[in-house]
């Protein structure tokens, strides 16, 4: 089967995601008649163009999926509780963008390049992880090729479209206001994100890590099939608009050479290597911004750590973390022609 047979629909069509949902799949030159764009009531009716034509807006209602085949939802976590089993009772495979159901037993939680057969035992509804998550999990299953993995350390650097569109606007109409000496307006964030950085993505935990910190270290774990991994995360709110960077270091049980590291993560799909810092050449979140790897690079022995070394990477949030990795998804299904749940799994 091909994906451009499937009828796809889309919530939140009109937010970031969805935007680059339909701009991955005009790339495709899947049809137009194939392709429902959802969205609140607010944004029904509204004209989205598309490859030179236009896609009208519909409700996102438990009705509205019949006769879809696949539903990618990029939405809040309501929305999805609310119409994931929806979609899927009529028919239709879930690939969920949030987090709702990322660490249900039942859910498998996907990167292709990492484990992609894990959409095997699919129930109808397959979660994509954190858009800190997947370059991370990228980076750590290429190393462990080399040597098994003892502990990580990650301090992210976070684009504003990694809360919505809504946040980008703000950074702009921000950055504006402080170039013009005009009182700034403050409303996504705790504090001003314009020529700022704000060490705190989602709410704080008892522990005093977020929410977010804490999704980066079960989704690792579970994507990898690592229960037991260690990880510590930082994470930061930046004044980018697009693409997600992080300060990675990670111990090894052996030591690993940087030479043996670069060597997997040069052969590893969806890795690019972008590493000769005495040229100035490394990642940057304006680079990556657009494209379809994770850049990685600045690869060294960490000195703190006998067995440690240290990366960083950038990688576009909106494109592989989110909209991208869906795609792959269904790539991935397709290839293991497991659209339907097999009837051992179809309980929801």
């Amino acid at each position: 089967m091909n994906s451009s047979d499937l009828t796809i629909a889309i919530v939140g069509a009109t937010g970031a995601v969805g935007r680059i949902a339909l701009d991955l799949l005009a790339e495709r030159d899947h049809p137009v008649e194939k392709i429902v764009a959802m969205a609140s009531s607010r944004s029904a009716g509204k004209k989205l163009p598309y490859k030179g034509k236009e896609l009208v807006v519909v409700e996102a209602t438990p009705d509205a999926f019949t006769g879809a085949d696949v539903a990618f939802i990029s939405a809040s976590s309501e929305v999805s509780k609310r119409l994931a089993p929806e979609a899927v009772s009529r028919g239709a495979l879930v690939i969920d963008d949030g987090s709702a159901f990322r660490m249900e037993d039942s859910v498998p939680l996907v990167v292709p390049e990492v484990n992609g057969a894990d959409v095997e035992w699919h129930s109808g509804i397959i979660s994509i992880p954190n858009c800190t998550t997947t370059p991370l999990v990228m980076v750590l299953d290429a190393l462990r090729s080399v040597a098994p993995i003892t502990a990580v350390t990650v301090a992210t650097y976070q684009s504003v479209t990694g809360t919505g569109a809504a946040a980008d606007v703000e950074l702009l109409t921000q950055s504006r206001s402080v170039l013009d000496s005009e009182d700034v307006v403050i409303e996504q964030y705790p504090y001003q994100i314009a020529f700022n950085v704000i060490p705190q993505v989602d709410n704080f935990l008892a522990s005093g890590y977020t929410v977010e910190e804490d999704k980066m270290l079960n989704e690792s774990r579970k994507i990898l099939h690592e229960p037991t991994l260690r990880l510590a995360a930082t994470c930061v709110r930046v004044p980018v608009q697009v693409s997600h960077s992080e300060s990675v270091t990670v111990e090894f049980l052996n030591r690993v050479s940087v030479q043996e590291a670069k060597q997997a993560m040069s052969d590893a799909d969806g890795l690019l290597l972008v590493d000769d810092p005495q040229n100035n050449v490394y990642p940057m979140p304006l680079k990556a911004a657009g494209d379809d790897e994770v850049h990685v690079g600045r690869i060294r022995d960490d000195i703190a750590h006998d067995n440690g070394l240290s990366l960083w990477l950038s990688c576009d949030n909106l494109r592989k973390g989110a909209a991208l990795n869906a795609l792959q998804i269904l790539d991935e299904v397709l290839r293991r022609d497991c659209l339907k749940p097999s009837k051992k799994t179809a309980a929801i």
